[in-house]
């Protein structure tokens, strides 16, 4: 199909007007490097966006109470209630398609008073009642130690793990900070652990400020009974933890005799749906991506479309020599075809690259100035690539085959007498 000459006469064609061609060729060049960088840029906002979830489970839904908004077996409205830690069992028992429920307390805050003393250093900070599966609920590394276990849950050891702003608000520098002791709201714990937040969906600088201790040490420590402030839960991976929530609310409401209708009772925040929500959305901006770039490049193929149809009306003198000759209307009709595909993929090839060109200068920068909020790692798959070399050869032959058939049309005669 392509033989020497063949190129040769492609090549001489493409050359016998270098402005117009490239200027033709620079349509093409445009529309797929914005198409290929609007879904780089879509993402690097995906991946900055869904990188602080992080190895965080977004099957995951906290769940605390509030006030009912409906009187319901001579309770009144506006009622507070607490969880138990007898509802943990049950919902382990009533839902089985839950992987964690890990019941949380909760004390002070690091913008509150001053709750913790080691020595003479003072400081306020988020305690936080927990079971050891919290750890694979919310990523955090740790830096020296280790996080809580069952020994100390069943022991109520009065242990503790330090966050980096405690550390650096309670210890000296190169100071020893495993074994030694810390007095939370007067009980003494040992500090067995430090630990890193990574990829937060919170406040930082108070997620820093936070230290976790056994939940039932918590309970018994500062006096809390059996109660649980609220609870993470982490349904199994097959399961969307959204699908079996409303069983869990109302199993709750008839253990704490609850109007079933009442919306406001139980308090959460759903993470998967949130998570659903993002994911959601980048699905929208890569459309858009797509729609825009497409529209770009349809720009590109027009200018095509038109220059062909150009160089056919100055070639139809040779056109109709040709077919006097004997040219089929089939080959007169591949040789339009193959300039304008083979005008369309090297300018449009060109322009990939070109993208990958600023694609990979993103990055560069991004290694080289640290991470960015909301905005990692701007890349686009092989299937993008793929796909938009399917879409340049589609475009090669759209854009040539209105010429091709016009090519055609005049009889040699008389194409012969054009001047």
């Amino acid at each position: 199909m392509f033989k020497k000459d063949r190129w040769i006469e492609i090549l001489e064609a493409l050359n016998a007007n270098k402005v117009r061609t490239l200027l033709t060729a620079f349509g093409v060049f445009w529309g797929i490097m914005i198409l290929v960088l609007l879904l780089a840029l879509t993402n690097g906002l995906r991946n900055g966006v869904t990188a602080d979830f992080g190895n965080f489970a977004t099957n995951s839904m906290f769940m605390w109470t509030q006030g009912t908004s409906k009187a319901y077996k001579g309770l009144p409205k506006s009622r507070r209630f607490n969880y138990k830690i007898d509802d943990v069992a049950a919902i382990k028992a009533e839902v089985p398609e839950l992987k964690y429920v890990s019941p949380r307390n909760q004390l002070g805050g690091y913008q509150g008073a001053n709750n913790v003393i080691r020595g003479t250093k003072t400081g306020a900070f988020q305690i936080y009642g927990d079971y050891p599966e919290f750890i694979k609920q919310k990523p955090m590394d740790i830096l020296q130690g280790r996080f809580l276990n069952y020994s100390d849950i069943n022991e109520k050891r009065k242990i503790c793990v330090i966050g980096p702003d405690v550390v650096a608000g309670l210890y000296d520098k190169n100071e020893d900070i495993i074994g030694s002791y810390i007095k939370i709201n007067g009980v003494n714990f040992m500090v067995v652990g430090t630990f890193k937040i990574t990829n937060s969906q919170g406040d930082t600088e108070e997620e820093a400020n936070t230290i976790f201790i056994p939940f039932t040490t918590f309970n018994q420590a500062f006096n809390y009974g059996d109660i649980v402030g609220w609870m993470a839960i982490t349904a199994d991976d097959k399961i969307s933890i959204t699908s079996v929530k409303e069983r869990i609310f109302a199993l709750l409401k008839n253990r704490h005799t609850i109007h079933p209708e009442d919306v406001r009772a139980i308090g959460h925040f759903d993470l998967s749906e949130e998570f659903g929500r993002i994911s959601g959305l980048f699905k929208i901006l890569a459309f858009v991506g797509y729609f825009v770039g497409a529209l770009v490049l349809m720009s590109g193929i027009i200018g095509i479309n038109n220059i062909m149809l150009i160089v056919v009306k100055e070639r139809t003198k040779e056109i109709g020599v040709r077919r006097a000759l004997g040219a089929t209307p089939i080959a007169i009709q591949g040789q339009i075809l193959q300039e304008s595909l083979i005008l369309t993929i090297v300018s449009g090839m060109t322009g990939i690259s070109f993208a990958a060109l600023v694609i990979w200068g993103m990055n560069t920068l991004l290694d080289s100035v640290g991470p960015v909020e909301n905005f990692a790692n701007p890349s686009v798959s092989m299937q993008v690539v793929f796909t938009a070399l399917i879409i340049l050869v589609a475009s090669g032959l759209l854009a040539g085959l209105i010429p091709a058939i016009r090519a055609t049309k005049m009889k040699p005669v008389d194409a012969l007498r054009i001047e």
